[in-house]
């Protein structure tokens, strides 16, 4: 990183509010409640949607095919989230997701009042899930400027944790109103947190970020996307976890996949205890979320992150070996509290070292690169894990986890 760079950096963070507890922080704490908000009508559209063509089809295939297009849309939507967000106030544009999410989900159980349309939904979830990116850039960007550098791991730390919560208590919820009152209310009770969510964030207030009169003017997506790209290559820490993590996310998508598959198949459980398995390794990922600020002021970033991804590799590897339900959950924790701690430290590094004016298009190319080949890994993941069994599967790339880690000690991760 060039001098200049590294001026911008500090410029970018010298505004930064007083390091005060995060809890007597009124702009942090309606934003944290506006997020976890956003992330629970999430939680509810993951559930009800489905639902609702499963209940209007009756048909698998039809599920799976409006899931893929939510995923496709959201990763088109990472290649010029971060360009947007770095051309406009990124307060109005949290705003402007959550409005436009809780418009076109409300549209969904006024319209089934009138019958099934499926269609509607083929139309609305892709929608969604690209705002939704851009919602997840623009959030991302905002944090430093509510707390300053010094409690960014710890601000990250927390609303990674009740993220993870609502990630549990949403399907949970979903459930509960579906089988109330059907699916079609659970995406109104959707529709409206992401009302309550933008009237939050009417009530925050964000400091004047040094680097807005450097946002991009009058420049192609090539070029803004080739400006994020750049920063991370000519940063030789975020380079090297680009490349790492590119390889992490290819192993390691599918396991909740592997997870689910091995407590049913191999050793013949039912749903509740796979809902048992599941919700211990939520429990793990809030754990993680809420010990990684102390862990990495009292060891650092290199050895939190390399430490982190080799418990990962440890505990992926042996989840194919042990039969006893608790030593699956367990090892499913430690997976996913590891992966938390390792995902909020990257993340916060990324807000620490980025210049403001970038941060929006570094954070949709890190986030574009990292994830570009996870839907092929888990795809052959899984496939090898049905006809090999899981047992070897979990064993080679729990291993190949751990190699990530001993890779990271011969880059720039381990002096930083």
């Amino acid at each position: 990183m060039t001098r200049e760079t590294q001026r911008e950096g500090e410029a970018g963070t010298a505004e930064a509010p007083a390091a005060r507890p995060l809890w007597r922080q009124r702009n942090f704490g309606i934003f944290w409640a506006a997020q976890t908000l956003s992330v629970l009508g999430d939680s509810f559209a993951l559930i009800a949607l489905p639902l609702l063509v499963l209940e209007a089809t009756g048909s698998l295939a039809r599920m799976g095919l409006l899931t893929a297009l939510g995923g496709a849309a959201s990763v088109l939507a990472a290649l010029f989230a971060g360009t947007v967000v770095d051309r406009v106030d990124r307060r109005r544009l949290l705003i402007g997701c959550d409005l436009v999410r809780m418009v076109l989900y409300g549209v969904v159980p006024v319209v089934w009042l009138f019958g099934p349309h499926v269609w509607l939904l083929y139309t609305v979830l892709p929608v969604c899930e690209a705002v939704g990116m851009l919602f997840a850039v623009g959030y991302v960007t905002v944090v430093r400027g509510l707390v300053g550098t010094a409690q960014l791991t710890e601000a990250n730390g927390r609303l990674n944790a009740t993220a993870a919560a609502a990630g549990v208590l949403g399907p949970l919820g979903a459930g509960v109103v579906v089988a109330w009152s059907g699916p079609a209310n659970a995406v109104a009770v959707d529709a409206a947190s992401f009302g309550v969510s933008a009237a939050c964030m009417l009530l925050v207030r964000l400091r004047v970020r040094a680097g807005d009169d450097r946002r991009p003017r009058n420049t192609s997506l090539w070029r803004d996307l080739r400006t994020g790209i750049s920063f991370l290559y000519g940063h030789p820490v975020l380079r090297a976890l680009t490349a790492l993590l590119f390889v992490f996310s290819f192993l390691t998508l599918g396991l909740t996949d592997l997870v689910i598959y091995h407590v049913k198949h191999d050793l013949g459980h039912d749903d509740g205890t796979v809902g048992t398995v599941m919700a211990v390794g939520a429990l793990g990922t809030i754990a993680g979320s809420l010990l990684v600020a102390r862990v990495r002021r009292r060891l650092g970033f290199g050895p939190t992150w390399i430490g982190s991804v080799a418990v990962c590799g440890l505990a992926f590897a042996g989840l194919g070996w042990f039969s006893p339900v608790p030593a699956v959950a367990a090892l499913s924790a430690a997976y996913l509290a590891c992966v938390a701690m390792a995902g909020t430290c990257s993340m916060s590094l990324r807000q620490e070292v980025t210049p403001e004016h970038l941060l929006g298009r570094v954070t949709s190319a890190f986030w574009t690169f990292q994830y570009a080949a996870a839907p092929i890994g888990a795809a052959l993941l899984t496939w090898v894990a049905e006809h090999r069994g899981t047992t070897p599967v979990a064993l080679i790339a729990g291993a190949a986890c751990t190699l990530i880690a001993a890779t990271a000690l011969g880059t720039a991760i381990r002096r930083s």
